[in-house]
């Protein structure tokens, strides 16, 4: 009996050993490797769960989400208060964009359009050979996209015989009236008939990218002239460029003096063939114009032993700066 006695705490505490050692391997287990992803957690009720010790701050971006149910959940109570957003100060949008920012030492910013800038465009100097004159179309501008000072010039240059220079020379006013036209106002003065004229007109692109203007010039003893142009450039690759372009003079009433009779006087067509270089700022040419006088003026200049119709190969230059 005494035997059996002392055996008994050492087979009890032999079975507690036998029972504690599943628990301990089992906590010792890596459950990095188990794949729950074809478990269904829908039916699981985690409602009286205690979340408040749990530490989440590990890394939880390969969890899918796009199951949970959260339309439960009451955000009443949740503080946000440090999140951007809420009531905007008075000044968030000021009309020159600042937010109530003040611009330092430099000042207010400029924008592009409204600073002052200016321009000169040649659109033609170039000789004709068989007329032996050298033709000329010039104009310099002054001021911003919206409001500008333009001086103009065109005319041609004789070099033979007398070296006559005939040329209309104007200082307008220029506006933009919509996207594609623009409008012009000022003075003018004519050489050929040595008379100055009040100028107004209209420029612009017409459909299917015709450059296109409208000059009128209303002279000191009630003549008034008006000259319509059209040009097209016809892209060939980026640099050949084929530029037809006609041009039409009429007149308000006679004026033999000048060789001048009422209606349409004079057609000028001319086409070129231009190759832009310089970022298309240099783009020297060779063409063909023709030149001829309509209606009475044809008369006219017969009388005078003028040439009614006359043709010419063309040869120069036009840039930009």
């Amino acid at each position: 009996m005494k035997t059996i006695k002392k055996s008994l705490p050492f087979i009890g505490l032999s079975y507690l050993v036998m029972l504690a050692s599943p628990f301990a391997a089992a906590a010792e287990m890596d459950h990095s490797g188990m794949n729950m992803s074809d478990m269904d957690h829908s039916s699981m009720d985690m409602s009286d769960m205690d979340h408040s010790g749990m530490d989440m701050s590990g890394d939880m971006s390969g969890m899918d989400h796009s199951g949970m149910n959260m339309s439960g959940m009451d955000h009443g109570s949740m503080d946000m208060s440090g999140m951007q957003g809420g009531e905007p100060p008075a000044d968030a949008r000021s009309p020159d964009y600042s937010n109530g920012v003040p611009y330092g030492e430099h000042g207010k910013p400029l924008m592009m359009g409204s600073l002052p800038l200016w321009g000169v465009s040649v659109d033609d100097l170039g000789y004709q050979f068989d007329e032996d004159q050298i033709n000329y179309e010039v104009e310099g501008w002054y001021g911003t996209d919206s409001n500008r000072v333009t001086l103009r010039s065109e005319g041609s240059i004789q070099t033979k015989d007398e070296k006559e220079i005939d040329s209309l020379t104007s200082l307008s006013y220029w506006k933009p009236l919509s996207i594609f036209w623009n409008g012009e106002a000022g003075v003018a003065y004519d050489t050929e008939n040595d008379k100055p004229a009040v100028m107004t007109g209209i420029v612009g692109t017409a459909p299917y990218f015709i450059e296109t203007d409208a000059r009128a010039y209303l002279y000191t003893d009630g003549q008034v002239r008006l000259d319509l142009g059209a040009e097209y450039e016809w892209r060939l690759d980026q640099h050949w460029v084929v530029i037809p372009e006609v041009e039409l003079t009429a007149f308000s009433k006679d004026d033999t003096d000048n060789n001048i009779s009422k209606g349409f006087n004079e057609m000028e067509a001319e086409v070129r063939l231009t190759y832009e270089t310089l970022s298309r700022q240099l783009a020297p040419y060779v063409g063909i114009s023709y030149e001829t006088a309509l209606s009475d003026a044809r008369d006219l200049r017969r009388q005078e032993d003028e040439a009614v119709d006359s043709s010419s190969v063309t040869a120069g230059v036009k840039f930009w700066f």
